[in-house]
């Protein structure tokens, strides 16, 4: 599929508005190309491309509401895509809860494009595996890995005069090397906008470094622990607890951002005054789209957290207009500040305490508290005197995001890491926490 310009996809669009006899139209313009290449086994098992567009159109007659998709855009099928949407919106019911499409938007520009990421090719995909897999074998070790490489763009239009275009790039990596035996595991992820920013080289080393050293792990005592907790290790819980940021659930008392008789704690510290959590479209490490793609709105820089005070709610166009305040985009990403500290440093201030790489199979536990339970994998190890003395078992652990960022010691450098249970990319640092909770061991590595 040939990457639809701005004129192209504009035109697509107005000629979509121009059929429709709704009271209203929106539509949504999207395509790209998303390249990967997949190993296991210390061999490539496949690679591929993909190419698709879409666009999806949405109509409204009063209050009903209706929507069809189509990947075709000749005229003959534009005009039964808008056709299909205007049936079933005289068929569906009337939405209580329905909110008029926005009026026209002001889109600052992101920089979302990189054209060394767009220009990825097999070639440099072949490269990134055999970095882990050549590197792997040397060390007798057994790696599987994942890379994807997008090169996307997104138009946005309706009938009250919004338009948006803008191309995205973006490239991801995870890895995972185990030793022969299978008693040793070491894990890795990278993402990045801009490919020159990804290092395949550096990222299996590291990968390969922590299977090598967890093997022969010991068993520490469950309980509570300082702990080392590097961003890929952070972004799931946190992620959990900025869902509870939505000002409706925290309205109705469904979050841990609810005031116990009415209310939200919108003003409230919370946190440790260390913590300062925030939203901007425009960072130069996580830039996202200057729009919220599901309303059209307009993203703003918009500060969650600072200095331990929850200092904003997320407001949808219904819930904003039913509390009187003004409605923005919903954030694409979330950035944590940290400092300049490396993770090594943070160790070296650590007189006994436990390194974790990652958590994995995070369930809710109580959403008004935010306690969660999971596990640590593919690299956790004992700290003593500054050092990393040896590789331990690893643990489940029952914790809450809320509770764990009232008990930081130190922050350290911010690493970007695209979001698993979350949909937006998330600049986090590794953090240094006091009594963390481990409640029992387990055997897996």
């Amino acid at each position: 599929m040939k990457m639809l310009t701005q004129e192209e996809s504009k035109r697509i669009a107005e000629r979509v508005m121009a059929l429709s006899k709704a009271d209203e139209c929106t539509v949504r313009v999207s395509g790209g190309r998303t390249g990967n290449i997949r190993y296991a086994r210390n061999n490539v098992s496949t690679a591929g491309l993909v190419d698709n567009a879409e666009l999806v159109v949405q109509v409204a007659f009063g209050k009903r509401q209706g929507t069809a998709s189509i990947n075709e855009f000749d005229d003959k099928s534009l005009e039964k895509a808008v056709r299909r949407a205007e049936d079933l919106a005289r068929l569906a019911p009337e939405n209580p809860e329905f909110m008029p499409a926005v009026g026209k938007q002001a889109f600052k520009a992101s920089e979302t494009f990189s054209r060394a990421s767009a220009a990825i090719d097999p070639e440099f995909r072949a490269q990134t595996a055999a970095y882990s897999i050549e590197a792997s074998r040397k060390n007798k070790l057994v790696c599987a890995g994942f890379f994807t490489d997008s090169h996307a763009f997104q138009t946005i239009v309706n009938s009250n005069g919004v338009f948006g275009h803008q191309e995205e790039t973006n490239v991801d990596f995870t890895c995972t090397v185990r030793t022969e035996d299978g008693r040793g595991s070491g894990w890795v992820k990278r993402s990045a906008t801009d490919v020159a920013r990804f290092d395949a080289r550096e990222a299996s080393d590291v990968a390969i470094e922590k299977a090598l050293r967890s093997v022969d792990a010991r068993a520490l005592e469950p309980g509570r622990y300082t702990v080392i907790l590097e961003p890929a290790a952070t972004s799931d819980l946190i992620g959990f607890m900025l869902g509870g940021f939505d000002a409706r659930q925290a309205d109705e008392g469904r979050s841990f951002l609810s005031k116990k008789g009415g209310g939200t704690r919108l003003g409230d510290k919370l946190f440790d005054a260390q913590v300062n959590i925030w939203s901007d479209p425009w960072d130069k490490d996580v830039p996202v789209l200057p729009w919220d793609v599901n309303t059209m709105l307009a993203r703003e820089r918009m500060n969650l957290i600072k200095d331990g005070k929850v200092s904003a709610l997320d407001y949808s166009l219904f819930w904003a207009k039913k509390k009187g305040v003004r409605a923005i985009g919903a954030p694409g990403n979330m950035i944590m500040g940290g400092t300049d500290k490396s993770t090594a440093e943070l160790i070296a201030s650590t007189k006994k305490g436990v390194l974790v790489t990652r958590t994995w199979y995070i369930r809710e536990v109580d959403p008004q508290s935010v306690l969660l339970t999971g596990l640590t994998r593919d690299g956790t190890f004992y700290i003593e005197n500054g050092k990393i003395k040896h590789p331990i078992k690893n643990f489940r652990f029952n914790e809450s995001p809320v509770t764990m960022l009232n008990n930081i010691e130190a922050i350290g450098k911010p690493q970007v890491i695209a979001g698993d249970e979350v949909p937006y990319s998330m600049l986090i640092p590794p953090m240094k926490v006091r009594d963390f909770n481990f409640t029992s061991l387990s055997d897996a590595v």
